[in-house]
């Protein structure tokens, strides 16, 4: 079997798999957010929170709730970095240092698990399980309960209600997360993934040196790393790890997890809006533009493009032999399509045009699928601005869901889209000016590409890197921390004010004049206002970096 066939049968039972749930999965996930029942469980974190679990909040509260939630978080996160010296199964590992245990809380609290540093080498055990698992899943908790406070926005009318934070959080956490992240660290467990609390274990390698082979609670931080749309990984090299992603199987594993539920969210989504097929719909546009994306990366890396590459016959550099070129690529892909930012290979030893595909995926605005509940309300904010050009077309005022979108809307859908770019290309331009983007490997095209690619991912919440420049300073730690806060926070602020309007509206019955959002030519339109607006945000840059490189 050739490796391209073998990465084809790899990508289409991943795509069967991820249909075969996409019903069931979502019911499951639509019961968890929707249902009225609490669990004595559930009963008692809110008694231990002060919660009451039937009052609903507006979206102004269920943002303040968001932004206080994870302020304490951060703050949590920093302080246990700094004295970890001092905790339980520390390892002997010093206290982080400040900027660095800025960044990471920033990094880990926001869904973007950027890493400027080496795990085994620099988190004690406890901080990893206490510390960075936790934020893995609650922070994965957050996207998805704003993605279900803006489809609550487009389903209720006339009143200023989206849910209360604090009882999506608690649901979503233990009724989705947990659950699967359990049965999801047994399975790697049975296929060769760590999980212990060794320091460390001596061995002789094959030359007749030493090494010590660092242990931990590896599989239970994996699960939820990918599940979560996370990324960050307990080694320094992530899921190139034997001990993070030993096989074949476990590395489709991975990638079926990092899918499971930014694929699945889009029934959620047609099920609370009352219309199964806004749900599909959602759900092509995400699957189109993930497919494409996927062979479009595998063609760039199996082509083997530039010359050392087309010599050998394989772009195999910087790539695990297990996974080989065709898998690697996938795995590239999917992270880059999702905020996980998880890596089984290095992305700044891809084809020139290999890297820039992982760019711009994550230039797409990560909805293909995107992360957990980013992507779907990522998607929705396309959808708005998709039936607001429409509308123009035709000289109508445009509706989605028997929503008018009016001056304000798409004000907030607009904002909710420029931040990112902002963010990006202000990030590279002074990451340049300040001289902070020179380094021995960082010269020409390339340079340009690694700089541009931090910024990309941290603006995105996406947390892979290029990893050509040095990081981990006070300069990089403290603007990749800005950027992660504000790419992350900014605009889910916008997404819950656009929500909140949706839900003060009377719905519009459908016309004659309605663009129908369930048929192919919207999803069509969807994918391509998704396209164009990348390129005519990226393309300069992108033609200074990969482009220029790879041509």
């Amino acid at each position: 079997m050739t490796m391209t066939t073998a990465g084809v049968i790899f990508v289409l039972t991943l795509v069967a798999a991820l249909v075969a749930v996409y019903k069931p999965f979502g019911d499951y996930m639509f019961r968890a957010v929707a249902g009225t029942k609490q669990s004595r469980v559930e009963r008692g974190v809110y008694r231990l929170v002060g919660v009451n679990p039937t009052a609903e909040q507006t979206w102004g509260v269920y943002a303040r709730s968001v932004l206080a939630f994870s302020a304490v978080s951060i703050l949590f996160l920093y302080l246990f970095q700094r004295v970890q010296n001092h905790l339980w199964l520390s390892l002997g590992f010093d206290p982080v240092v400040p900027h660095g245990a800025w960044n990471t809380a920033v990094s880990f609290v926001t869904n973007t698990n950027w890493q400027s540093y080496s795990g085994e080498s620099t988190m004690g055990h406890l901080v990893q399980m206490a510390g960075l698992a936790v934020q893995n899943f609650v922070s994965a908790a957050v996207g998805i309960a704003v993605a279900v406070a803006l489809v609550r926005g487009f389903a209720r009318s006339r009143t200023g209600q989206l849910g209360n934070f604090w009882v999506d959080l608690t649901r979503i956490t233990l009724r989705i997360l947990l659950p699967i992240a359990v049965l999801g660290a047994i399975v790697l467990m049975i296929g060769g993934v760590v999980q212990n609390l060794s320091a460390g274990t001596d061995v002789s390698t094959l030359t007749g040196g030493a090494q010590t082979v660092t242990g931990g609670p590896v599989a239970s931080q994996e699960v939820i790393k990918e599940l979560g749309t996370n990324g960050g990984g307990f080694y320094n090299v992530n899921s190139a790890h034997p001990f993070e992603n030993p096989t074949t199987w476990t590395n489709w594993l991975e990638i079926f997890l990092i899918f499971l539920i930014p694929f699945s969210l889009p029934r959620v989504f047609g099920r609370m809006v009352g219309q199964n097929r806004q749900g599909y719909a959602i759900a092509a546009v995400m699957g189109i533009l993930a497919f494409a994306s996927i062979a479009i990366t595998n063609v760039f890396e199996l082509a083997g493009h530039g010359t050392v590459p087309q010599a050998v016959g394989a772009a195999m550099e910087g790539k695990e032999v297990r996974f080989d070129v065709s898998n690697s690529a996938t795995f590239a892909a999917a992270t880059t399509l999702t905020s996980t930012g998880a890596v089984n290979s290095f992305h700044d030893s891809f084809t020139s045009l290999g890297g820039m595909m992982t760019m711009v995926n994550m230039m797409l605005g990560e909805v293909a699928p995107g992360g957990t509940g980013s992507g779907l309300y990522g998607l929705l904010i396309l959808a708005v601005i998709t039936v607001f050009i429409a509308g123009l077309m035709v000289g109508r005022t445009p509706e989605y869901l028997g929503k008018k979108i009016g001056s304000r809307e798409i004000k907030f859908a607009s904002l909710y889209f420029l931040i990112t770019p902002i963010l990006v290309l202000v990030g590279t331009a002074a990451a340049f000016a300040t001289g902070n983007n020179s380094t021995a490997l960082n010269v020409g095209p390339h340079g340009l590409s690694e700089v541009l690619y931090a910024f990309t991912s941290a603006s995105n919440n996406n947390g892979s890197a290029f990893a050509g420049i040095t990081v981990n300073t006070t300069w990089w730690d403290t603007a990749l921390g800005l950027c992660m806060l504000l790419g992350r926070f900014l605009p889910l602020i916008f997404v819950l004010a656009l929500a909140g309007s949706l839900a003060r509206q009377a719905p519009t019955p459908a016309s004659e004049g309605t663009l129908p959002t369930h048929r192919p030519l919207f999803i069509g339109m969807v994918v391509g206002v998704t396209v164009v607006l990348v390129a005519l945000t990226f393309l300069p840059a992108l033609a200074l970096g990969p482009l220029a490189e790879g041509l």
